[in-house]
């Protein structure tokens, strides 16, 4: 494949244009069209369509686009880590986790890796599910934690870890405390609930769809774990939270448990890879290694 040609055909799908990727990339429009359109023959597929004035992607234009998207963050992975040994002669491990890991599982695991590596630089990003797996498919993460059911992405390893408990909790004094209730009458109180792209808020919304109940009514919408307990804390809602963040809050008296018939709650966290990497740095299998040893 002609990667010149796959790099002008990035540039037109990022703008949108061709004459735009071709002022951007100060070459003249007839020699992006040409370079197009080999690529076009090249593969044996029509990536752009036109559409009014100006361009579309066909659907096997948008499936290359994000391929190409991908092959030019490894470009810029490698050449990163490169620059990186030779200003330090070190490593670096990129990270990417959701909330829960990356607050109350990583800090340990991370620090029993920098005393035995100490040189090793780690950067550890803190997302979404969704914006976590886009950064690992995109080289932005070397490796990626996540709590998820399913919807598991088909360039992904998930490497189960453990389960964690989930609980529905309210202020300490409300009148739910202690109590336990069917899903439908939690379901009217209001909801603290997390960000678009949350797999805590997909799951939430799965299991009303289950129970054939209508999804909870949300009285504020946050980005963080912490941020939503605290808010709970304070006297407002209902939420459902990971045990190994709510115990605490527990034990201080400052929220309770609110029991549901017949539900109990466990989500997987799982340690993702890509799957298209066979091979990885010495500071990923000793930080796998690591981790692997404290879960045992």
């Amino acid at each position: 494949m002609n990667l010149h040609a796959l790099r002008l055909f990035t540039k037109v799908a990022e703008l949108n244009s061709v004459s735009k990727a071709a002022q951007t990339l100060m070459i003249s429009q007839p020699a992006v069209t040409i370079q197009i359109r080999n690529l076009e023959k090249e593969l044996g597929l029509t990536l752009l369509e036109a559409k009014g004035r100006g361009i579309s992607l066909t659907q096997n234009g948008t499936f290359l686009y994000k391929q190409a998207q991908r092959l030019f963050d490894l470009e810029t992975d490698i050449e990163n880590k490169v620059e990186q040994l030779k200003n330090t002669g070190n490593e670096e491990l990129q990270i990417a986790s959701t909330h829960v890991p990356s607050h109350f599982l990583l800090p340990k695991w991370l620090a029993q890796f920098k005393q035995v590596y100490p040189v090793t630089h780690i950067h550890l990003k803190t997302a979404n599910s969704q914006q976590v797996i886009e950064d690992l498919l995109h080289y932005k993460a070397d490796l990626a934690f996540i709590v998820k059911e399913d919807g598991h992405h088909a360039d992904i390893n998930y490497q189960f870890l453990m389960n964690l408990d989930y609980w529905f909790i309210v202020p300490h004094n409300h009148h739910l405390a202690g109590q336990t209730v069917s899903l439908a009458e939690l379901m009217q109180q209001p909801f603290v609930t997390r960000e678009d792209g949350s797999s805590t808020k997909e799951y939430l919304n799965a299991l009303c769809k289950v129970h054939k109940i209508p999804p909870p009514k949300v009285g504020l919408q946050l980005d963080g774990i912490n941020e939503s307990i605290h808010a709970i804390a304070a006297g407002f809602g209902t939420m459902l939270a990971p045990s190994i963040a709510a115990s605490s809050f527990i034990l201080q008296q400052q929220v309770a448990r609110v029991f549901i018939k017949d539900i109990d709650i466990q989500r997987p966290i799982y340690l993702c890879t890509r799957k298209n990497e066979l091979h990885h740095s010495t500071s990923f299998n000793n930080f796998l290694h690591i981790i692997n040893e404290s879960i045992i």
